[in-house]
C-alpha cells in the first residue's frame, strides 16, 4: 500500500468537495486552501512522495477552466516527474500537461462513447502519450434507483454521468494493456469522509495487475486498515478531506507512516 496524494483545483483554487456535489462551476466544498497548487506540489516533493493526482474540476471550455489550468500547470512545473494530471485530457492537450512535467496524464471521458469503452479512442491516446504515461481513471457507483443492481458502474464527465460498463476485475484486466496504472474513485463517498466503499475495495482486492489507487471516504485509520485487508495490501490510497492538509483529523505524518509500515510487513 502506499499513500497517493492528491491536488483537486475547482475555479482556480484547491480544493476538497463532495464529488457528487459537482455542477460546472459550483460544489458543495469541504476545504478551500489558501496556498496555492504549486505549494502542495512542492511539498510532496519535499516528503518524497510520487504518483500523486492533481485533477482539474473545471470542464475544458468552461468558466474557471482557464485559471484551474494555470494551477495544475504550476503545480506540474513544481515537481516534474512526480504527479499525475487528469480532468479533459484528450490526445490534442495531453503535450501541454506532459510537457509541463506530468509523470502521467489521467484519462476517463475521452475513451468513453455511447455508454461503453470505445477502443479506437484509447488507442488514440496511447499513441499519443503512450501506454506508460497513461492512467485509466474508472470511478464508480450505483445505480440507486435499481436497488436490486448491485454493480458499480463508470461514471464520466465530472462524474456526472453514468456509463454502461461495470467496474470490476475484468474490466481491469482486459483494459491494462493500455495503461500503466488505474485511479479509481468511489464516487458515492468521495469526500464525504464517512468510511469507504468496502464493495470497491473488495473489488480492486481481486485484480493483480497494474498499480490501482482507491480514492473515496477514508476518515479514519480503521479505513486504512479495512482498504489494507480489502486489498491485500496491492491497493494505493488517497486521503482528501480527512487529512489534515485539508482541514481533517487524520496527520500527514502518521498516514504515511502507517502505509509505509504496512508496505514494510
Amino acid at each position: 500500500m502506499e499513500f497517493r496524494p492528491c491536488i483537486d483545483i475547482h475555479n482556480g483554487k484547491v480544493k476538497q468537495i463532495i464529488g457528487g456535489s459537482l455542477n460546472g462551476t459550483t460544489a458543495a466544498e469541504n476545504f478551500v486552501a489558501e496556498q496555492d497548487a504549486a505549494w502542495y506540489a512542492r511539498f510532496y516533493q519535499e516528503q518524497g512522495i510520487r504518483g500523486g493526482h492533481v485533477i482539474l474540476l473545471n470542464g475544458v471550455g468552461t468558466e474557471g477552466y482557464e485559471e484551474t489550468k494555470e494551477q495544475a500547470l504550476m503545480a506540474l512545473r513544481a515537481y516534474p516527474g512526480g504527479l499525475q494530471v487528469g480532468g479533459g485530457i484528450t490526445p490534442e492537450n495531453a503535450a501541454d500537461f506532459l510537457d509541463a512535467g506530468a509523470a502521467q496524464v489521467i484519462v476517463t471521458s475521452y475513451v468513453f462513447r455511447g455508454g461503453k469503452i470505445d477502443r479506437e479512442r484509447l488507442d488514440r491516446i496511447v499513441q499519443a502519450v503512450g501506454r506508460e504515461h497513461l492512467v485509466l481513471d474508472f470511478s464508480c457507483r450505483r445505480k440507486w434507483d435499481d436497488p436490486a443492481d448491485t454493480d458499480y458502474y463508470i461514471v464520466t464527465d465530472r462524474w456526472s454521468r453514468y456509463t454502461d460498463t461495470v467496474m470490476n476485475a475484468e474490466l481491469l484486466e482486459d483494459s491494462e494493456r493500455y495503461a500503466a496504472e488505474y485511479l479509481i474513485h468511489a464516487v458515492d463517498v468521495e469526500g464525504k469522509a464517512s468510511g469507504i466503499e468496502t464493495d470497491v475495495a473488495g473489488i480492486l482486492g481481486t485484480y493483480k495487475g497494474v498499480p490501482v489507487t482507491y480514492a473515496g471516504g477514508v476518515h479514519s485509520f480503521d479505513d486504512l486498515m479495512r482498504l489494507a485487508e480489502l486489498g491485500h495490501g496491492r491497493v494505493n490510497v488517497t486521503v482528501g478531506s480527512a487529512l489534515d492538509l485539508f482541514g481533517g483529523t487524520m496527520h500527514f505524518t502518521e498516514v504515511l507512516e502507517f502505509c509505509k509500515a504496512f508496505r514494510q510487513n
